[in-house]
């Protein structure tokens, strides 16, 4: 059974109440307690050591991805992110400084992004560190973005370049916060979320929420230099293309909007982030799974991204 198998099988009978707009099954849960204009976001996340990071990674950039990737989700939902609470689960042998160091990088990213970090819980994990974060945000009520919204004949963006983030990206990523709420404060935005997993795997969450299919142009799959660089020396084991679509830990955006939208949208980018690459990779289609062209004609696509208990 692999994660979202189990996933599946864990919250198809959740309990909910009246304030539950979106329950489990997107980037961020979503809820109504009556505030006037806005909803609120709510998501968690737990970096391990020994999967998303390693026991000689410099604790200020674990601390960062930690954040970061729950930040990355409530960019996923248009959200703007507010308070989050720090669970940190150490081994009883573990060094105060490196500990502090930690929460250096933590704090730093919250400033970044005006996040109050408010309390949390210490614990014993014999063996290994794990963090985990809890993150609450906001988002103007009806404008969440969800992953359930793509339609047949929209376009479908990602942000950046993809592939090869374990040579350093993974642990050094911006949430594209401010990209994702221009995006939905100025185009249709049909459904949206991070890359975490893998383009092709995250991608089918979109298809497998809006039951529709996609079509991707494997010549538009914007390729990172890292991933390049891999593929040349042998280390990734993988084509660049392939690891563009399968890599995780990118935390890109992935989005469809309508097809009349997407030159209007490359033209306003180009002004407004002129630093960050935006691609138009493919489009939406009836049915379902994933098509892709490329030199050897158009081909279903099975792989995907990175899934744990695999």
């Amino acid at each position: 059974m692999n994660e979202f198998e189990l996933i599946s099988r864990l919250t198809h009978s959740l309990p909910a109440n009246p304030s539950v707009v979106v329950g489990a099954g997107d980037d961020c849960a979503v809820l109504d307690l009556g505030l006037p204009e806005h909803c609120l976001l709510f998501k968690t996340d737990a970096v391990v050591e020994g999967i998303h990071f390693l026991a000689d990674t410099p604790p200020e950039k674990i601390g960062r991805k930690a954040l970061g990737r729950c930040l990355s989700d409530i960019a996923a939902m248009a959200g703007t992110p507010t308070a989050a609470l720090i669970t940190l689960a150490l081994p009883k042998s573990f060094d105060p400084a490196f500990v502090e160091h930690i929460y250096a990088g933590i704090n730093a990213l919250a400033r970044e992004f005006a996040v109050a970090v408010v309390g949390g819980e210490t614990t014993t994990n014999p063996g290994c560190l794990l963090i985990s974060i809890s993150l609450l945000g906001t988002v103007p009520r009806s404008k969440a973005v969800l992953r359930s919204g793509a339609k047949r004949g929209d376009a479908i963006f990602v942000t950046g370049e993809l592939g090869g983030s374990g040579a350093g990206k993974h642990l050094d990523f911006t949430p594209r916060l401010e990209e994702a709420r221009w995006l939905a404060d100025h185009f249709h935005i049909h459904a949206m979320l991070d890359v975490s997993d893998g383009l092709a795997g995250d991608l089918r969450h979109i298809l497998n929420a809006s039951g529709v299919g996609a079509d991707l142009l494997g010549t538009a799959i914007p390729v990172s230099r890292a991933a390049k660089i891999a593929a040349r020396s042998g280390a990734a084991g993988k084509p660049p293309t392939l690891a563009a679509l399968t890599d995780g830990e990118d935390f890109e955006l992935l989005f469809t909007l309508p097809s009349r939208e997407a030159v209007p949208l490359l033209d306003a980018w180009k002004t407004k982030f002129p630093a960050l690459a935006l691609s138009c990779i493919g489009k939406i289609r009836v049915g379902e799974g994933i098509l892709l062209r490329d030199k050897f004609g158009p081909r279903p696509f099975h792989a995907h991204g990175y899934q744990h208990f695999e």
